[in-house]
């Protein structure tokens, strides 16, 4: 990212949606396990055999998440293999650390950084095997999962809550797209949205789709009180969408 993007998005993000509500971290946290992949430590879950990939590209919380990586079984366990890979190299965003508020933490996070990183643990995905990848995207994610899809790296792409996304970003989708957000959201407001939705009606050659939740905030998808029904029955059916549409495209 350059220096004018990460102030950008370092005063787009600080004390906004996209840092609160940090999941209670857990170590033994998921069914799968952590390996080494293009790289990156990453987080695997996937039936024995699958030919069919999704990469799930966390927030600035990290891939440690629980409900990322509960997230991860449920695709899993509809077939896909399933990377949840370690972009942040064991350093996500932490509230509470002083010394490394969120317009210090980008400087070392870039979305650019991201995109590059991501690319050899596709390649490591297709060296198994993997002949069809989707990826999706929450919010530090969605940017990254935009900028493969403009590079026919995927065959399919989900963004939720997305931040740093543009009409410019929409434009150059070369892949399956669908935009999940929030109704109550500063980061990607509905106006910004159904700015993208726009772009994608006159796109024919790029089937995509935006779907606006309401009352629900940024970050419903991966950071919801899982003790709250309503909660989580919305993050659920914005799950649910996610994989309709990768069944859809990958495969």
């Amino acid at each position: 990212m350059t220096q004018e993007g990460a102030l950008v998005f370092s005063g787009r993000l600080a004390g906004s949606e996209c840092c609160e509500n940090p999941p209670a971290l857990s170590s033994s946290s998921g069914a799968g396990s952590v390996v080494e992949m293009g790289g990156l430590k990453t987080y695997v879950t996937a039936p024995s055999h699958s030919n069919r990939a999704i990469l799930l590209i966390s927030d600035v919380f990290g891939y440690e998440a629980p409900t990322l990586r509960k997230l991860a079984d449920k695709v899993g366990a509809a077939g896909f293999f399933v990377a949840v890979p370690d972009f942040f190299y064991g350093d996500p965003y932490a509230p509470d650390n002083v010394e490394k508020p969120i317009p210090v933490w980008i400087q070392s996070h870039g979305t650019d950084k991201g995109f590059e990183d991501a690319k050899p643990v596709i390649d490591a995905l297709k060296s198994k095997g993997i002949s069809a990848i989707g990826a999706a995207g929450f919010c530090w994610g969605a940017k990254v999962v935009v900028e493969l899809a403009k590079s026919n790296c995927i065959q399919a792409a989900v963004l939720l809550h997305p931040s740093l996304v543009t009409v410019d970003d929409i434009k150059e989708v070369k892949a399956p797209i669908a935009v999940l957000g929030a109704e109550i959201d500063k980061i990607s407001p509905p106006e910004l949205l159904k700015q993208f939705e726009e772009v994608l009606s006159a796109r024919s050659e790029v089937n995509g789709y935006v779907k606006i939740f309401p009352g629900v905030v940024h970050g419903w998808t991966v950071r919801y009180n899982v003790e709250d029904e309503k909660a989580v029955k919305l993050a659920e059916e914005a799950h649910q969408n996610m994989l309709d549409w990768f069944t859809m495209y990958v495969k």
